[in-house]
């Protein structure tokens, strides 16, 4: 690991044409993410064939676990952002809920087969990752120069997929050489959640650390009011506003996948590999799309990937060939996250004032979570009263008018060029 000083007060300038190195902070949590997620993803993985094939739950109590785990997320993410812009704490509270995550596992490896303690388990972990979320995300809005926002997001979500990637298969190599001993995955999962928590504990800077601000810029005042004080600036409003819309109109991947399996009628044996496809082509094109969008300005690439998951859509509806649909959807899937994901925890950040930052983003990711919910659940409707086509023509005239509204409303990167950060004034009252 190393600090970089790119971005800070007292760095030099750097020579027009040369690449800034990534700061250490970005590294520092992006190794964090890896190795977390190489501890969630191995549960993921199993999960399902643990709980309904090795306890025997039934779909419905699956599903009611599974919807217990997401809500949990979305309740706290909020809460955990509020509470690390006060006084500075992010280092402690995504220290907690990184921790709490991987006790989760140590519960899992302890439940035995009762379900009121998996249930409690899976809770903790995504509370955890509520927690945890907003001041990740806010400690590299701090870390980053604000020209290369895009750069150090997509830095760290792509080294964050590489552990997504790792995880499951991590997974199976264990169940295969422990003839199905789900315990020994559960432990494995354990032990790399602790490594990841002492990393964010000796690497990840604290309160004291400098946060980066562009050359010759005074310090900002600590923020007043709040998240309602916050909402008073017409660029973030809208930001939180378009993530709502366009997250109403985003059918859940899982979705996605079962209309591929219906499509090519895809032995289940191979369905958990899908996620897989679309994971990798985030990983290689998330940092190419976080420097195209410092390069471009955020808002840009934030429509064109959903752009590519209104072609993903479309390609399903299309009468191609199974196999160059199934590439097709996964590439454009892949491309969709690698343009928003972090793309849009870059647009927002420069519109957050100093002290509003884990709130602020929290509450984008909020909205978009929560309006991803309602779709899911329209989509599922439509589906079960009129069949998979049907609700796919609506979800692609949804996502349509969603992008043709984000694209009026959708605020240019304030400040001079595509990655200025906005004083208090230019914060306030422009767009």
């Amino acid at each position: 690991m190393y600090l970089a000083t790119t971005g800070r007060p007292d760095a030099p300038p750097t020579p027009s044409g040369v690449r800034r190195r990534v700061p250490g902070t970005v590294l520092a949590l992006g190794t964090v993410s890896l190795v977390t997620d190489v501890s969630s993803e191995m549960v993921t993985a199993v999960l399902p064939l643990y709980l309904v094939l090795g306890l025997g739950l039934s779909p419905l109590q699956f599903g009611l676990l599974d919807g217990l785990s997401t809500g949990a997320t979305t309740l706290v993410r909020l809460l955990g952002g509020a509470t690390a812009d006060r006084g500075g704490r992010h280092k402690t509270v995504g220290g907690l809920g990184y921790a709490l995550s991987a006790l989760s596992r140590l519960g899992l490896l302890l439940a035995g087969g009762a379900t009121g303690w998996i249930a409690g388990a899976l809770g903790a972990d995504r509370l955890g990752k509520g927690i945890r979320t907003a001041p990740r995300d806010a400690l590299i809005t701090l870390h980053s120069p604000p020209e290369d926002l895009g750069r150090a997001f997509g830095t760290h979500r792509a080294m964050d997929t590489t552990g997504a990637l790792l995880g499951p298969l991590a997974a199976f190599a264990l169940l295969w050489a422990t003839a199905d001993a789900y315990d020994a995955v559960f432990a494995v999962s354990f032990c790399v959640g602790t490594l990841g928590v002492l990393l964010w504990l000796l690497f990840v800077p604290g309160r004291g650390a400098l946060p980066a601000r562009p050359l010759g810029a005074p310090a900002a005042p600590p923020a007043r009011g709040g998240l309602l004080a916050a909402l008073r600036a017409p660029g973030y409003r809208r930001i939180v506003l378009c993530a709502g819309l366009l997250g109403a109109a985003t059918v859940g991947d899982s979705f996605l996948y079962l209309l591929l399996q219906q499509r090519l009628d895809l032995d289940a044996t191979w369905f958990p590999f899908l996620p897989l496809g679309a994971a990798a082509v985030f990983l290689l094109l998330a940092v190419p799309a976080g420097r195209l969008a410092d390069r471009l300005g955020r808002r840009l690439p934030l429509l064109y990937g959903h752009g590519a998951l209104l072609l993903a859509y479309g390609l399903l509806l299309t009468p191609l060939p199974g196999p160059l649909v199934l590439t097709g959807v996964l590439v454009l899937l892949g491309l969709f996250y690698a343009a928003t994901d972090g793309v849009l925890m870059a647009l927002t950040g420069p519109h957050l004032t100093e002290g509003r930052q884990a709130g602020g983003l929290a509450l984008v990711q909020t909205a978009q979570a929560l309006a991803r919910v309602g779709a899911a659940v329209a989509f599922g409707a439509v589906w079960t009263a009129s069949g998979p086509e049907t609700a796919l023509v609506a979800a692609l005239a949804a996502l349509a008018a969603a992008v043709c509204c984000a694209a009026r409303l959708l605020p240019r990167d304030p400040g001079p060029g595509a990655g200025g950060r906005p004083g208090p004034e230019t914060s306030e009252r422009t767009d």
